[in-house]
């Protein structure tokens, strides 16, 4: 705890020894200090993010490896708010001198000036240093995940199963990467936290030709907090998915073009709630004015079947996190009851500005960033059917069960490629079928999600917006939809 009271004068002659290889205790005193800075040039709030990050990835295409990627990179953000306004800068110098001249420039840009010579610095006073790192043992992680040999070995090994097992086979590719990141949270209203984050994330993806037939199926996987996660990979269910979903694909029939039921699978399936409505439950829409559930808290949103969370607790998920990018523990947060929007995912600013609660949902892609209101792990809830209940449900109409890429606009309307889609008849499956796209609005859609079964499933994926890319986990259990539009031929 900082208690001495400084003059502005002094702070050119302070010197701090700092930790330069990890963020601990020792980064309590200058913070202190240049918060109680911040605070005195006459900002509402400051806060300081600190990280390191060492990244690297694999890359095997056939049966060479074509790209070993490595990245380090230090750096700090420092975020001011004033009233409701904010700003935002980064750097890479972390002396005491750059982070104060970083916190300047900040305040410069609020139109305030730090305090004369002989102005008194107020002490901001820190919590009780809180060390997830510590104290979930994160310290050794690194050092135990695999080496670049072991990547490439079982990368190659991956492919040399496809190859086997494949027919028609046009390219063959798996890739792998590992981000470490150690992160320093400390601001003006005490928050002083630590957390040590371990993302790894594997995927194989497979091409095939034969004449003017094409197929191109993928599947990723991901995690959290696991060192051995590489090597306890098992790629063969891997392989196995997607040799046999590509040989499917390959000869199928293109899809005619209408509305119908659908049955959409679990696991990525989520990814259409993710876009086409998570993000409008973010409170960066609501501030942007882009989404058309801001005043419908309380109301229902959706069908009265679907129930939907927001959360960063699941056991090793893509998108599970112990404290957010403002340093706020995780939790989990009801997005959606029965159909009745509950709650809104919420950051500082978002708090500020719209009044809805912090969710532990303050996150950002590096330093570089400023936080903001982003999903963790994002799912519709299990619920009472069995799958068989939904299939039988349904006389004409298409499953869907691994979606591709899609767009989607601010205010809700998507469209969104299947991958891998087969046509029902008479509640039973019978023929592979390509080109559907599911096109849609956010607000329609959730209403005629009529049926949930009870095989929730999680799936890694990855969320850009204004606050960079981050990790995410997108997931259901299978799902029907009474009716959709369904672009084809």
């Amino acid at each position: 705890m900082i208690s001495n009271l400084l003059q502005t004068k002094e702070l050119a002659n302070l010197q701090y020894a700092t930790v330069s290889d990890r963020f601990d205790e020792t980064w309590e005193a200058p913070l202190s200090i240049l918060l109680g800075l911040g605070r005195a040039a006459g900002a509402d709030f400051v806060e300081f993010f600190l990280e390191r990050n060492n990244y690297i990835s694999c890359l095997a295409e056939d049966d060479t490896i074509t790209s070993i990627s490595p990245r380090l990179s230090t750096g700090a953000g420092i975020r001011a708010f004033k009233g409701k306004a904010d700003c935002y800068v980064s750097t890479n110098d972390l002396t005491f001198l750059g982070l104060k001249s970083a916190l300047e420039r900040a305040l410069s840009i609020l139109g305030l000036q730090l305090p004369s010579q002989n102005s008194i610095i107020p002490s901001i006073h820190l919590e009780l240093f809180r060390d997830y790192a510590t104290k979930k043992d994160k310290e050794s992680w690194i050092a135990q995940c695999s080496p670049m040999r072991e990547m490439g070995d079982i990368l190659l090994g991956a492919n040399a199963l496809i190859a086997k097992k494949g027919k028609h086979i046009q390219s063959r590719r798996s890739g792998y990467f590992r981000d470490w990141q150690e992160v320093l949270v400390a601001a003006s209203d005490g928050t002083f936290a630590r957390d040590i984050r371990l993302t790894q994330s594997i995927g194989s993806n497979l091409l095939c030709a034969d004449g003017a037939n094409r197929s191109s199926i993928g599947k990723r996987v991901g995690g959290t907090s696991d060192p051995s996660y590489l090597r306890n990979w098992n790629y063969e269910p891997v392989v196995d998915e997607i040799v046999e979903a590509a040989g499917q694909m390959l000869y199928a029939d293109y899809v005619e073009s209408g509305s119908y039921p659908i049955i959409m699978a679990n696991q990525f399936g989520g990814v259409i709630f993710h876009e086409a409505c998570g993000h409008l439950l973010e409170t960066t829409g609501i501030e942007a004015k882009t989404t058309p559930f801001a005043e419908m808290k309380g109301q229902k949103i959706a069908h009265k079947n679907l129930t939907a969370w927001d959360e960063g607790r699941s056991e090793e998920a893509f998108g599970t996190i112990d404290m957010d990018d403002e340093g706020m523990p995780t939790q989990r947060t009801l997005l959606i009851e029965n159909g009745i929007l509950k709650n809104f995912i919420s950051d500082r600013a978002g708090e500020l500005r719209t009044g809805h609660p912090r969710t532990g949902s303050g996150r950002r892609q590096s330093y570089a960033y400023a936080a903001a209101s982003r999903m963790r792990n994002t799912y519709i809830d299990a619920g009472d059917f069995a799958l068989d209940d939904l299939f039988a449900s349904v006389d004409k109409g298409i499953y869907c069960k691994k979606m591709g890429g899609g767009s989607v606009l601010p205010t809700g309307q998507f469209n969104f490629a299947v991958d891998e889609a087969y046509l029902i008849e008479n509640g039973k499956i019978t023929k592979p079928l390509k080109g559907a796209t599911l096109i849609g609005d956010a607000k329609e859609i959730m209403q005629e999600i009529s049926m949930s079964s009870r095989d929730l499933e999680l799936a890694a994926g990855f969320c850009g917006s204004v606050s960079g890319s981050v990790y995410v986990t997108v997931g259901q259990p299978h799902i029907k939809v009474d009716a959709i539009t369904v672009g084809g031929r």
